[in-house]
């Protein structure tokens, strides 16, 4: 397997697209924030001083998910039709699942645009929280599906 990210002398380049179909693609992310069940209960009681955590961690990734191409040096600038975040407090963790769902009709995927959006979602979260709960974990961020393009579908191991 090639890394279509570089060319035949080692450098990083830009994938051309050009050639590719136009076609439905979406992809989805999710990962997770774990904290105490006490700041877990801060939130969803809305008691978290900067305000409704979970409402700006959902505004934080459908914006990143849009900048994603002005973040990661490689990526294609996608007209983006869909940006969905479903963030689930989680007592059993205890945390908050973030999961996040984007959508293009274009000639690459949005795999990057989904874990970025999760990433700066439970990114928000973090910094809401941080002033009570420092010790909080970010983790399992990973792409869950991915379809349309020509690879097809993947669905990871649950």
């Amino acid at each position: 397997m090639t890394l279509t990210h570089f060319d035949a002398a080692g450098h990083a380049h830009m994938v051309d697209v050009s050639d590719k179909p136009v076609t439905a693609r979406i992809a989805v992310a999710r990962g997770a924030v774990r904290m105490s069940a006490a700041t877990l209960a801060m939130i969803t009681e809305g008691r978290a001083k900067k305000g409704d955590v979970l409402a700006v961690a959902r505004l934080a990734g459908i914006m990143a998910a849009k900048k994603t191409a002005d973040l990661i040096p490689l990526c294609h600038p996608l007209p983006i039709t869909k940006v969905a975040l479903e963030l689930v407090p989680d007592p059993d963790l205890p945390g908050v699942v973030v999961e996040a769902t984007v959508k293009t009709g274009g000639q690459t995927g949005v795999e990057m645009e989904a874990l970025t959006a999760v990433s700066v979602a439970c990114l928000t979260i973090y910094d809401m929280v941080k002033a009570v709960e420092k010790s909080m974990q970010i983790e399992g961020i990973r792409l869950i599906l991915k379809d349309g393009g020509k690879s097809g579908r993947f669905e990871a191991d649950t």
